[in-house]
């Protein structure tokens, strides 16, 4: 026999704690924590009529939260993808989103995309892409390195910024 339909919210409800733990230990935002419980919520409701009586409801709420989470995540990555910017459009962009009229400003910026122009590729390419928003894991996932050595890298560009910045 089914589930009532009070008694599936009253038990998707009792999960919430658990849910927002859940996803806070995948977005590690409190923000899009409470999205994706909202999500899940929404997801579980749309699709009531799909949960066997006999299956374990919470796996089986916590399976949409992960496969949510998991396709929201390779949605991203893939707009951010599409977002990389050459390496023309670089310096330019950095001029005109520096927010500042000053010439000196402008000057400052414009000698730091030429410092991270000169940088080798092997640091130049990961620190450009967190520089664009990339997280550490797309970098790392993106141009098949671990983790650790893309945040090595991006640390070892900024290093050397700093140093012919102050020359």
């Amino acid at each position: 026999m089914p589930m009532s339909e009070n008694e599936f919210c009253n038990r998707l409800i009792g999960l919430e704690g658990s849910l927002e733990k859940f996803a806070y230990s995948l977005t590690l935002k409190r923000a899009d924590a409470k999205d994706l419980v909202q999500e899940t919520f929404l997801k579980a409701l749309l699709n009531q009529d799909k949960y066997v009586n006999n299956e374990n409801f919470k796996a089986w709420t916590f399976t949409i939260m992960k496969n949510t989470f998991i396709n929201d995540y390779r949605r991203s990555f893939r707009q951010a993808a599409c977002n990389y910017q050459t390496k023309e459009s670089f310096s330019t962009d950095q001029v005109k989103s520096s927010g500042s009229d000053d010439p000196d400003s402008a000057y400052s910026v414009w000698e730091m995309a030429q410092i991270v122009e000169r940088l080798n590729d092997k640091f130049r390419i990961p620190f450009k892409m967190h520089f664009n928003g990339y997280k550490y894991k797309e970098i790392a996932d993106a141009l098949k390195l671990n983790i650790g050595t893309v945040k090595s890298r991006i640390f070892l560009s900024r290093r050397q910024l700093m140093i012919q910045l102050n020359r």
